[in-house]
């Protein structure tokens, strides 16, 4: 009774979530950053890099979503005359929900009202859960030195990763040049603008 419960209060959860903010959620992210830098330069410019197994159409739609937030935090894309170079990196995967109920997977679903009224077994209703990373490396062009340094994970329901994405970036660049040392939890709302950690 206790996992039904548990269980129930979860998809209740998830549903108002859904229901209640269809234009505004919250991507919170587990984020560790490194830099080397004390401020930012007179011009801080830069390009994409992409490694080998980045040569692929995908990859400048990828890109794509991290320019604003790059721009927010003070960088200024400038292909012909960049002074770093930014590599990107990332990966959905669908997951298990953590509302999931264990025994799904032994009896394959759970008691319920089913059609006609009657009461019986019903198959499973799985929620999507989705794990996501990004990675930031930031290297300036003249010493080929590693200068920022950064990665941002996220667990949730949100299937938009054009949405997700780029609130992951901003959670990553959060403090840029000077990010807050050790791992931390950084919430984005996404259409508001200002992050928060905790």
């Amino acid at each position: 009774m206790k996992q039904l419960t548990f269980k129930l209060l979860g998809l209740v959860t998830i549903a108002a979530a859904l229901a209640g903010c269809a234009t505004t959620f919250v991507v919170d992210s587990n984020v560790q950053a490194f830099s080397t830098l004390q401020a930012l330069p007179a011009s801080p410019t830069y390009r994409f890099e992409r490694l080998p197994s980045q040569q692929e159409p995908g990859q400048a739609e990828f890109e794509a979503l991290a320019d604003g937030p790059l721009h927010k935090a003070g960088l200024r894309r400038d292909d012909a005359n960049a002074r770093y170079t930014v590599q990107l990196t990332g990966r959905t995967q669908r997951i298990a929900s953590p509302w999931a109920d264990p025994w799904d997977s032994i009896w394959g679903g759970g008691f319920g009202w089913g059609r006609r009224g009657h009461f019986g077994l019903m198959g499973r209703m799985e929620s999507p859960w989705y794990h996501r990373e990004v990675a930031i490396v930031l290297r300036e062009l003249s010493t080929n030195k590693v200068v920022f340094e950064s990665r941002s994970v996220h667990d949730g329901p949100w299937m938009d990763s054009k949405s997700v994405f780029p609130a992951m970036f901003e959670a990553a660049l959060q403090g840029f040049p000077q990010p807050p040392a050790g791992p931390r939890r950084v919430e984005v709302s996404v259409g508001a603008p200002s992050p928060s950690a905790k």
